[in-house]
């Protein structure tokens, strides 16, 4: 696995990173939001540069000129409910993309800190041949993602896998590593050592879908 860790170098992302994690900012949701979003147009931006592009002509109003455009059929599935601000911050530069969602939540059957995840709701477009942009904005165990991509198989096999993140841990970056294949692309904004008896990430940020939509039940 290519692992992109964009906080190694400093930019506005790290205040973007800041507010989201400071106890007292992030109890503004719209606030938590919107700074998700924005971290998820910077993860879209650097990672547009791995992708194929393909000379095209375009016609202004004295002339032409070529560029360079993406040649690739890219698809965005975001993890519910959690995913939804980052898929639009991603979606806001990949605004052509074809777009998936996947619902997928930790049971506790036994009420203590061991659990298995449960996906769900599923939409999707076929995937085969294409470029998959998969969204998940706290990566802690790496469970979820294995879960949901295992879940994606069954719509065909894509040319290539991007992960994208917000915040994750080692022991969940190492877990997924065996998971996917070589080739798969991950992109994080930050990532921290360690993990609870929970399986949160530890200093983390809390619950990125609760901070975003509220508590559930």
């Amino acid at each position: 696995m290519i692992v992109h860790q964009l906080n190694k170098s400093n930019s506005i992302l790290n205040k973007f990173i800041a507010e989201i994690r400071d106890y007292v900012v992030q109890k503004d949701s719209m606030r938590f939001r919107r700074n998700i979003e924005r971290i998820g147009e910077i993860l879209a931006y650097e990672l547009s540069k791995e992708l194929q592009y393909k000379q095209n002509m375009v016609k202004t109003p004295l002339g032409n000129k070529e560029v360079q455009l993406i040649d690739e059929k890219v698809v965005l599935c975001s993890i519910l409910r959690a995913g939804l601000p980052l898929h639009q911050g991603i979606l806001n530069y990949f605004d052509n993309a074809e777009n998936a969602y996947i619902s997928a939540y930790r049971h506790h059957p036994n009420n203590d800190a061991d659990f298995e995840i449960i996906v769900e709701y599923f939409a999707s477009p076929s995937l085969k041949n294409k470029t998959l942009i998969l969204i998940d904005p706290m990566l802690a165990t790496g469970n979820s993602l294995v879960a949901v991509n295992d879940a994606l198989k069954k719509h065909g096999t894509p040319k290539e896998i991007h992960l994208v993140c917000v915040i994750g841990a080692t022991e969940g970056i190492k877990f997924i590593e065996s998971k996917f294949p070589k080739n798969t692309h991950l992109w994080i904004a930050a990532i921290d050592d360690t993990l609870n008896d929970k399986g949160y990430i530890i200093p983390g940020l809390g619950d990125a879908g609760d901070l975003a939509f509220g508590k559930k039940l």
